[in-house]
């Protein structure tokens, strides 16, 4: 998973600052100074049993509902993994009839369990849409709320139908939480290990891996210094969407404070050769790339694919476009876990070197609670 081909080319930079500042995380990640960190950890202890997950992995259909981080990391396994996966899943992750209208199709929702998500239990959208399911479900022993152990809706609500509760740990913010309960639990009902995807200990400690992370921190910050911000993810696999969805909130919610930030850019190739792939070539020179690719099963198709990403890395080897690429070839739970923890790790580095706090989001409060003051 990690080599060479995983720095980018066409631009080198000063490795000094950032092997400091990960030293320094190391340091930190083994005093357990970060406590974001601990659900990557293979001694997290989950707050769910066996039990809970064998009670709820009878239903064939699972449903979960939840916003942004607290739901990204679900459909990126889901996504990721689904070869593997024999459950149907539906993921209500926005506020849209037309979410409502689907799940209204299902077929045999009496074998549907559950899954409610939200870190601070007051979600609007999240309750919204808990509300619509329950206007249509009897949800005795088929629903399992993960929220903060406080006085929040969510919680109330769980109380009130007898739901299962299992606590989201107040030091775990939404978009890192994929590797605890949000996504672990999930991924337990999927018929997957939640343990083989925590590794950070052995991640952190890998030569190759360190390596990889290093060189391309200090890349990304030097392009963030020239003025190059937007971070564009050429995906051409679509079982990776979910990826690029999740990696899209870490890096924007994270790091976009003070006037500072990294735009993250989604483009599904090869369709977007045919619109925007003209502006990446010969408009502003204020990007850098990232290749997201992998293996499709199809013959025909892998080898046409190939060929275009291929034709657009030599391209930009011509124009000096910095890129680097992830090609996925495992398709398991150690690979993918891999993959949170690096970019979680590189938007955790990149923070410190631009000095803003990756763990808050202060404007987006901002908007929940004018939201608050509209609806009265």
């Amino acid at each position: 998973m990690f080599n060479k081909k995983n720095f980018f080319s066409n631009f080198s930079s000063s490795l000094k600052n950032t092997t400091k500042a990960f030293q320094a995380l190391k340091k930190d990640i083994k005093n357990s100074n970060i406590p974001v960190l601990e659900s990557y950890n293979k001694e997290y202890q989950i707050d769910f049993s066996p039990s809970l997950v064998r009670k709820f992995s009878r239903y064939s259909n699972i449903v979960i509902i939840g916003m942004g981080g607290s739901i990204l990391g679900a459909q990126s396994i889901y996504l990721y993994l689904q070869k593997r996966i024999k459950k149907k899943l539906f993921f209500f992750d926005n506020l849209d009839e037309n979410l409502y209208l689907n799940f209204l199709t299902i077929k045999n929702l009496k074998n549907s369990c559950f899954v409610v998500v939200s870190k601070s239990g007051n979600t609007i959208e999240t309750i919204t849409n808990l509300n619509l399911v329950l206007s249509k479900i009897k949800p005795k022993n088929k629903l399992v709320i993960i929220t903060e152990i406080s006085d929040n809706s969510l919680f109330h609500l769980a109380n009130k139908f007898d739901a299962e509760i299992i606590e989201h740990k107040n030091y775990i913010g939404g978009r890192y939480s994929v590797l605890s309960e949000s996504g672990m639990f999930p991924a337990e009902l999927m018929g997957l290990k939640a343990e083989k995807f925590r590794n950070l200990e052995k991640l952190i400690n890998d030569k190759i891996f360190s390596s990889c992370l290093i060189k391309n921190v200090s890349t990304i910050y030097s392009l963030f210094l020239k003025n190059v911000s937007n971070s564009v993810i050429l995906n051409y696999d679509s079982n990776l969407n979910g990826l690029c969805e999740w990696y899209k909130q870490i890096v924007s919610e994270s790091l976009g404070k003070k006037g500072k930030g990294i735009t993250p850019i989604i483009s599904n190739c090869p369709k977007d050769h045919h619109s925007i792939l003209q502006l990446y070539l010969d408009g502003p020179k204020n990007k850098f790339f990232t290749f997201f690719s992998s293996t499709i099963d199809n013959k025909r198709i892998n080898s046409i694919v190939n060929a275009q990403s291929k034709a657009v890395k030599n391209v930009f080897k011509k124009k000096k476009i910095p890129f680097r690429e992830f090609f996925f070839n495992k398709k398991n739970e150690n690979e993918l876990g891999a993959v949170f923890t690096f970019f979680v790790l590189e938007t955790i580095l990149l923070s410190k070197l631009m000095k803003v706090d990756p763990f808050n989001q202060p404007a987006v409060e901002e908007i929940k609670t004018e939201t608050k003051k509209i609806l009265g």
